[in-house]
């Protein structure tokens, strides 16, 4: 049986005239999906009964619900979702006042193998289909609250871009919720094929997990450093145009003794000093076992205050959700 959510209007036309529906139901059956997000295809209540019943015998919605949650002191929100593969995969719902931001997972585990990332210690699992990063979004109890999206779970959105660029493209659809793309931002370690495809044809904003400004170093905590390269794919950035509407930013891990030193600083600035963008200082919050530990804040404050006096925005990212092991580099299913 085929799941309606995940698919385009010109795909819900193409199931309207299998069960003989007019090409306008299509719309109808989007809005349904996509602007009221139905559970069941029942709910369709302007499609006749007889088309519905149609319907149901190939198709179905493709919702369902979070199997647990767990609540954050903080007010963050860990969901556990099943995957249309057996799966498992997290996803972090954060208010924060008038904003309220989610976290998706777009891979069951992941195969980049960053050193300091529980989802990386998992390994890979599985893709996850469009309608399993959509189902995340429209099947979270506070879907209504959301303000922004970011793909910042589990996996390398760049290895799933297919499934990736659908999702963000059905949220942006004029028949569905009509989004802003400056509401949704896609995360990547810098896969130079994804990242020249996800320049092309999205204009969501990018955020690139960089944590090193040494090629080198970067490599002993990034293996993917190996396949591709932080020069390789800060050269393709530097011929966009980040003066508009759509925002770069890059993500930097700050470990206590390792990448937080001035020669690290002086690098970074002078690696990102051609580029508009700004970067997110995010502490380093403990897994087991791992060799490295967290900058203290006054080394925080001073890498922040050093990139703000060189001409680039940065700023201390806020942890949220540490004591349910929902915070950056937390995310793991492998025991589920």
């Amino acid at each position: 049986m085929e799941n309606l959510l995940g698919k385009d209007i010109n795909e819900l036309r193409q199931v309207a005239a299998l069960v003989g529906l007019p090409p306008f139901a299509a719309k109808q059956m989007a809005g349904w999906l996509y602007a009221r997000g139905v559970e069941t295809i029942d709910e369709m209540t302007n499609i006749s009964l007889a088309a519905r019943q149609r319907l149901q015998q190939d198709f179905r919605v493709g919702r369902s619900s979070p199997v647990d949650a767990q609540h954050s002191a903080d007010g963050t929100i860990k969901y556990l979702y099943s995957t249309e593969g057996g799966h498992f995969i997290e996803t972090v719902y954060i208010p924060d006042g008038d904003r309220a931001t989610l976290c998706v997972s777009s891979q069951v585990g992941c195969k980049m193998g960053c050193r300091f990332c529980m989802t990386g210690r998992q390994g890979f699992d599985g893709q996850l289909s469009a309608t399993d990063i959509l189902n995340q979004v429209y099947s979270l109890p506070e879907r209504d609250r959301l303000t922004n999206i970011v793909f910042m779970g589990q996996g390398e959105p760049f290895d799933n871009l297919d499934a990736v660029l659908r999702a963000t493209q059905l949220l942006m659809a004029d028949y569905g919720w009509g989004w802003s793309p400056r509401r949704i931002t896609v995360s990547t370690v810098g896969l130079r094929k994804g990242m020249e495809r996800f320049l092309h044809e999205s204009p969501c904003h990018l955020a690139v997990s960089l944590h090193n400004p040494f090629p080198g170093e970067r490599r002993e905590m990034m293996p993917a450093e190996r396949a591709f390269s932080l020069t390789e794919f800060l050269s393709l950035l530097a011929r966009e145009d980040w003066t508009h509407q759509r925002r770069l930013s890059f993500e930097y891990i700050v470990f206590g003794g390792l990448n937080d030193t001035p020669r690290h600083a002086r690098e970074l600035a002078r690696l990102l000093s051609p580029l508009h963008c700004r970067v997110n200082l995010i502490r380093f919050h403990d897994i087991p076992d791992s060799p490295y530990h967290k900058a203290d804040e006054t080394t925080m404050e001073w890498l922040r205050d050093y990139l703000t006096r060189h001409g680039i925005t940065a700023t201390i990212r806020a942890s949220r959700g540490e004591d349910i092991m929902a915070a950056c580099g937390l995310l793991s299913t492998l025991k589920k």
